[in-house]
C-alpha cells in the first residue's frame, strides 16, 4: 500500500463531503442508467418486430448501429482534449444518449418509422454510449480512492445489475399487457420515454460529481496499427485478439435470438421476459462464487473456464423449444457466462495501462464493433437465404457453437502482463446493497486505512447479451 494511503490522520471533512457526494451521486447514476437499459436498449430488437420490420433486420438492429456508433466514437480521445475533460466527454455523450430515444418514442406513438430511420437512431444511441465508456473508465479511477474502489465498485455493480433486472421485468410486463390490450406501440412510447428520462437523470447526477484536472502530458495514444502489432507479441494484444474472435462467433447467432423466440416461436412477452431474466439472475448469483475461482486458480483459469463452458451454448438451443427446457439451458448459460465475463474483466485490467486505456479503449470499441457487426452479417446472409425457417435458426445455433470451438486455440496464447503488478486483489466481499447509507462504511474504510490498494476499476457492464 502506497504511503500516502497507509495514514492514521483523518480525512478532511471537506474531502470527505465531496467523496460522499461522489460516490452517492455515481451510484444513482448507475441505477438510472441500469433502468434505460433494462426498459429502453434491451428492447430495441422487440420494437423493430412490432413495426412489422423482417427478422433478419430484427436482428441487425442489435449490431450493425454499433459498428456505425463505434466509428464516430474513434473521436473520443480528441474530444477529451478539446473539452479538457473526462467528465463533460461524458456528460456531453449522455446528454445525446438520452435524446436518441425521443424519435423512437415518436416512431411509436405514430406506428411507423422508416427502417433507416431506426439505424440511425440506433447508430446515435450507441456513438454516444461508446463515447462515454473510455473517458469514464479513466475518470472514475481517479475519483474513487484506491483503497475502496473494489468494495466500491462490488456493490455499485450489483445494485446496477438489480435495476437492469427490474427494468426488465417492469417492461416486460407492460409490453404483455400491450398485447392483450391492443396497444403494443403505446407501451413501446412509454418505454422509450421513460429510458429518456431515466437518461436525464444519470446524466443530472454524472455532472454532479467532481474531477481533478485532466493532465494530458500522462496519457498516451496507441494507434489502430500498433494494436495490432501487439496481437502477436503483448499480453494485451493476445488477449483483444482472443476476445474479436469470440464476438464473431457470438453474433453469428446471437442477434437472432430475439427474433426466433418472438418471430418465430411466436413466444408471449412474458415468456421471452422469463428467458431473459433467468440468464440474468444466474450470471448475477454466479460472480460470487467465480470471484472466489479467480483468487484460488488466476483470472487466466477462470477465463478458460468460461471460454469452454459458453461453446455449446447456442447448439443446446436446437435440442428443444420447450420453454422449460430453454429454461434450464439459460441457468446454465448465466453460469457459464459471468465465468467469462469475469475472467476478461480481471486479464483486460491487468494488462492495460491506465496512461493508454482511453486510447486502447476507443480502438478496441471499434475493432469490437466490426467483429459484431462481420458475425451478424455472416448469420443474417445464411438467414436469408434459408427463408429465415426454423432449420435456418438451426443453422446459425450450431454454426456459432463450432466457431467457438476454434477460438481456444487463441485462448491458447493468452497469458497475465508479466510486466505490471496484477491490477486486483480479488478479496470476498460481502456486499448488501442498500442505497442509503452506502457512503458510510466506505468513507469508514478508508478514514481507518482498512482494504488492499486496487490499482484499476471497471464499469458495470449494463447491456448484457444474455441469450447467447
Amino acid at each position: 500500500m502506497s504511503h500516502d494511503l497507509n495514514t492514521s490522520a483523518p480525512v478532511p471533512s471537506t474531502r470527505r463531503r465531496v467523496l460522499r457526494r461522489n460516490l452517492r451521486s455515481s451510484v444513482v447514476d448507475a441505477l438510472a442508467y441500469s433502468v434505460m437499459v433494462g426498459v429502453g436498449e434491451t428492447y430495441l430488437a422487440a420494437f423493430a418486430l412490432a413495426l412489422s420490420v423482417s427478422q433478419t433486420a430484427a436482428g441487425l438492429i442489435a449490431t450493425v448501429p454499433i459498428l456505425g456508433g463505434a466509428t464516430l466514437q474513434l473521436v473520443t480521445p480528441r474530444v477529451v482534449q478539446a473539452l479538457g475533460s473526462n467528465r463533460r466527454t461524458v456528460v456531453l455523450g449522455a446528454s445525446i444518449q438520452a435524446l436518441s430515444f425521443v424519435p423512437l418514442a415518436v416512431g411509436a406513438l405514430i406506428g411507423r418509422m422508416p427502417v433507416w430511420a431506426l439505424f440511425v437512431t440506433a447508430t446515435v444511441y450507441w456513438a454516444s454510449a461508446l463515447a462515454c465508456g473510455p473517458p469514464w473508465n479513466t475518470w472514475m479511477e481517479t475519483l474513487v480512492p484506491g483503497r475502496i474502489r473494489a468494495r466500491y465498485f462490488a456493490v455499485r455493480s450489483r445494485m446496477s445489475q438489480m435495476a437492469v433486472l427490474l427494468g426488465l421485468l417492469g417492461a416486460g410486463l407492460l409490453l404483455q399487457f400491450g398485447r392483450e390490450t391492443g396497444q403494443v406501440l403505446n407501451t413501446f412510447a412509454i418505454l422509450f420515454a421513460t429510458a429518456a428520462a431515466m437518461r436525464l437523470v444519470s446524466t443530472i447526477y454524472l455532472a454532479r460529481q467532481s474531477e481533478d484536472r485532466v493532465d494530458q502530458s500522462s496519457t498516451r495514444v496507441v494507434s489502430p496499427l500498433e494494436l495490432i502489432r501487439r496481437m502477436s507479441r503483448r499480453a494485451d494484444g493476445q488477449l483483444i485478439a482472443y476476445l474479436l474472435a469470440v464476438q464473431v462467433a457470438i453474433q453469428i447467432s446471437g442477434p437472432y435470438f430475439t427474433p426466433y423466440m418472438l418471430g418465430r416461436l411466436e413466444f408471449h412477452y412474458w415468456q421471452y421476459l422469463l428467458l431473459l431474466a433467468v440468464s440474468f439472475v444466474a450470471k448475477f448469483l454466479a460472480f460470487p462464487m467465480w470471484g472466489g475461482v479467480a483468487q484460488s486458480l488466476g483470472a487466466r483459469r477462470l477465463l478458460w473456464i468460461g471460454g469452454i463452458g459458453i461453446i455449446p451454448m447456442s447448439a443446446l438451443w436446437m435440442i428443444s423449444d420447450s420453454v422449460a427446457y430453454l429454461v434450464g439451458v439459460q441457468l446454465v448459460s448465466g453460469v457459464m457466462w459471468a465465468a467469462y465475463d469475469l475472467g476478461v474483466f480481471l486479464l483486460i485490467f491487468e494488462n492495460i495501462g491506465r496512461d493508454e486505456r482511453t486510447s486502447v479503449l476507443t480502438s478496441y470499441n471499434f475493432a469490437n464493433a466490426a467483429a459484431m457487426v462481420g458475425g451478424s452479417l455472416l448469420g443474417g446472409a445464411i438467414l436469408k437465404l434459408l427463408h429465415e425457417s426454423t432449420g435456418a435458426y438451426m443453422t446459425l445455433f450450431g454454426l456459432s457453437a463450432g466457431v467457438r470451438i476454434f477460438t481456444l486455440l487463441l485462448l491458447w496464447r493468452v497469458t497475465a502482463d508479466r510486466r505490471r503488478p496484477a491490477a486486483m486483489e480479488m478479496r470476498p466481499i460481502a456486499v448488501r446493497p442498500q442505497l442509503g447509507g452506502i457512503e458510510r462504511p466506505l468513507l469508514a474504510a478508508l478514514e481507518n486505512g482498512e482494504g488492499e490498494e486496487a490499482a484499476d476499476s471497471a464499469s458495470a457492464q449494463a447491456a448484457q447479451r444474455l441469450s447467447r
